[in-house]
């Protein structure tokens, strides 16, 4: 790895240290980094982590504990081991006794150790804990607990990480990939240049080139699967209620949602005339729900269009006529303005009284956030002039 010198057009090799020669240590150091920044060990968009515990030494009968313990965007638990400067012979016999370990825990059991988990994050905070379910459900962007499939039979994954890997412990981890055991290799190697530290994190096994194969194939087989019972009630439900919705929006003044097919997702969105930002209709079994979300690819794109109408938020919220939930969601990708309502979803009675809600409050959204966006699309191109060198101006201007 190398630093480049602009000034005079050179470049200078970085130092590759050890961790133990700069002082850092596995728990106190690069378990810290990982819990805090598990986007390193992702591949990209989609591919999210969300830690759920470290340190965890829940199993019966034993005083083993793993390092961390995440769950992936499928609802897979994902069992993190790390090693730091030498993988040592026996990380991989580790991680498969911890998955092991892990294969037993319900649904309800994983919710506990979350919650556990953000009790403990809170106390040293000094701060009031979030509620796991609703994270965990806000994380998999899923409806309720009981549709979610969480940890189901053989989808553990492990991720090793080490600054140096022996032959013995990659050709473990490639054979058993022949078998379908989802396990990444991640090298971490520490730089130092005078007084700057430096971490390159890099997927070593399997390649990213095999890692989107065995992506696809995987998603293939989960495709081919049956849909459980509830799966198939949710969806039954969902398709119904949008028909009927989507019928009685059609003869409203909203015509937001004229050209939308109804399906068989919690949510609806249509256009607001800036790519990438919607506005959505959620049909819950515990609440319905209408919101703006902004969910470009660039993050900071999002940040920007939230920041302008957050400060306009008084007048936006004279115009909705109530106040609305702001969530600027900082440590992922999209921000969302929202306002909802507790109903029993479920219950076909209450559909009339919820779709008519829905219409009402679609409506003032639409007409509260319309004169303020149509000023962030002029804002947005004038930002776009300042990105053309980085190759998104020309993207914020087609879409804007």
């Amino acid at each position: 790895m190398f630093k480049i010198d602009p000034t005079a057009n050179r470049i200078n090799p970085l130092e590759v240290k050890r961790f133990s020669d700069l002082g850092f240590t596995e728990r106190k150091h690069l378990q810290e980094w990982l819990e805090n920044y598990p986007q390193a060990l992702t591949q990209g968009d989609g591919d999210e982590l969300l830690i759920i515990q470290k340190e965890f030494d829940g199993f019966d009968d034993t005083r083993e504990r793993l390092d961390l313990l995440a769950i992936d965007k499928d609802g897979n638990l994902v069992i993190i081991e790390n090693k730091l400067d030498d993988s040592g012979r026996d990380v991989v016999w580790q991680a498969l006794k911890y998955a092991s370990y892990c294969a037993n825990l319900k649904k309800q059991q994983v919710v506990e150790i979350f919650q556990r988990y953000l009790n403990q994050k809170a106390q040293n905070e000094g701060t009031a804990p979030d509620n796991a379910e609703r994270v965990l459900l806000e994380f998999l962007q899923a409806d309720d607990l009981q549709s979610v499939q969480l940890n189901t039979l053989k989808s553990q994954r492990l991720i090793l990480v080490a600054a140096h890997y022996r032959k013995e412990v990659t050709n473990t981890v490639l054979w058993l990939s022949q078998f379908g055991v989802n396990c990444q290799c991640f090298k971490v190697t520490p730089y130092q240049a005078g007084a700057e530290l430096f971490l390159n994190v890099e997927q070593i096994i399997p390649t990213p080139e095999a890692s989107d194969f065995m992506i696809g194939m995987m998603a293939k087989e989960a495709e081919e699967k049956t849909a459980s019972n509830e799966q198939r009630l949710s969806h039954r439900l969902r398709l119904a209620f949008w028909e009927q919705a989507l019928e009685a929006f059609s003869q409203s003044s909203c015509s937001l949602y004229n050209n939308i097919s109804p399906g068989k997702d919690h949510w609806l969105s249509a256009g607001s005339g800036i790519s990438g930002m919607v506005f959505s209709l959620i049909f819950g079994k515990s609440e319905v729900r209408v919101e703006f979300s902004m969910a470009r690819a660039q993050p900071d794109v999002n940040r920007f269009v939230f920041d302008r109408l957050a400060a306009q938020k008084q007048q936006i919220e004279t115009v909705f006529g109530d106040e609305l939930v702001w969530l600027p969601l900082p440590d992922r990708k999209a921000c969302r303005i929202q306002f909802g309502k507790p109903v029993d979803g479920y219950d076909k009675a209450n559909w009339p009284e919820m779709t008519q809600w829905l219409i009402t409050h679609m409506t003032k959204l639409e007409k509260a956030l319309g004169e303020p966006l149509e000023k962030i699309k002029q804002d947005l191109r004038n930002k776009s002039l300042n990105l053309e060198s980085t190759g998104s101006g020309t993207e914020l201007l087609k879409n804007s």
